[in-house]
């Protein structure tokens, strides 16, 4: 099962417990990457280009749950704006 990607308008939330925050993220990614090393062999990557990645799963670290992941809106995304938290 694909998870849905993240977009700069949405995040993810699990449909068990409302975590909005925590997650292990299991993905492919396909990269080409610049590596830099200095005289004595040490490297660096000073660029990263992706060209592809799946994200394969995701599992919630509140509750362990694995693909229970919704996309919604982030708060101020789209014009709208959650409401404040009482307390």
């Amino acid at each position: 099962m694909t998870v849905p990607a993240l977009t700069a308008e949405t995040r993810w939330r699990c449909t068990l417990c409302g975590n909005l925050t925590r997650f292990d993220v299991t993905r492919t990614a396909r990269v080409t990457e610049f590596l830099h090393f200095d005289l004595a062999g040490e490297s660096k990557v000073e660029e990263t280009e992706v060209l592809s990645e799946t994200i394969e799963s995701v599992r919630c670290r509140w509750c362990n749950a694995v693909d229970q992941v919704e996309l919604v809106a982030r708060p101020g995304a789209g014009g709208t704006e959650a409401p404040a938290e009482q307390g």
